[in-house]
């Protein structure tokens, strides 16, 4: 498949950051002010950190594979694997802690807005960035480590 130089409005690039920077403040600020044991926190901390890494990674590589850009699948497998690993994390975490539904309901929505945000944006980077290297790579055999 050939590369596409393709722009996204500056609406979507904005509407992405404030998705992946709204989600994480508003998911940080219900930890900062949560009535639970610090390790309860930082087991939410956790779950939001790999959450955002595995899904950034994850739709890179997807992103990779579409562009035939080389991608193991094992590194493949291990960032579905890890991002399947963060959300069902964050679903057992909720079911048995001892907040309120609309507390679970928040982290939940929360949680999912900075996956999306963090999807949106690595997007537009790489399409920003693809554009800035022009159309098509030199070499599409061997990945952009800026992208």
């Amino acid at each position: 498949m050939e590369n596409q130089a393709v722009k996204t409005s500056a609406a979507f690039n904005v509407a992405s950051w404030i998705a992946l920077m709204g989600g994480v403040v508003a998911y940080l600020i219900g930890l900062w002010n949560a009535q639970m044991q610090l390790n309860e926190k930082g087991y939410y901390f956790a779950v939001l950190v790999l959450g955002l890494f595995a899904a950034i990674s994850l739709q890179k590589t997807v992103r990779d594979r579409i562009e035939n850009v080389p991608t193991t699948a094992l590194y493949y497998g291990a960032c579905l694997a890890a991002f399947v690993i963060s959300v069902a994390l964050l679903l057992v975490g909720l079911w048995n802690a001892e907040l309120l539904l609309s507390e679970k309901g928040f982290y939940g929505l929360a949680f999912f807005l900075c996956l999306y945000g963090a999807i949106a944006v690595q997007k537009n980077v790489r399409d920003s960035g693809t554009r800035l290297l022009g159309q098509p790579r030199e070499n599409p055999e061997l990945p952009d480590e800026n992208l």
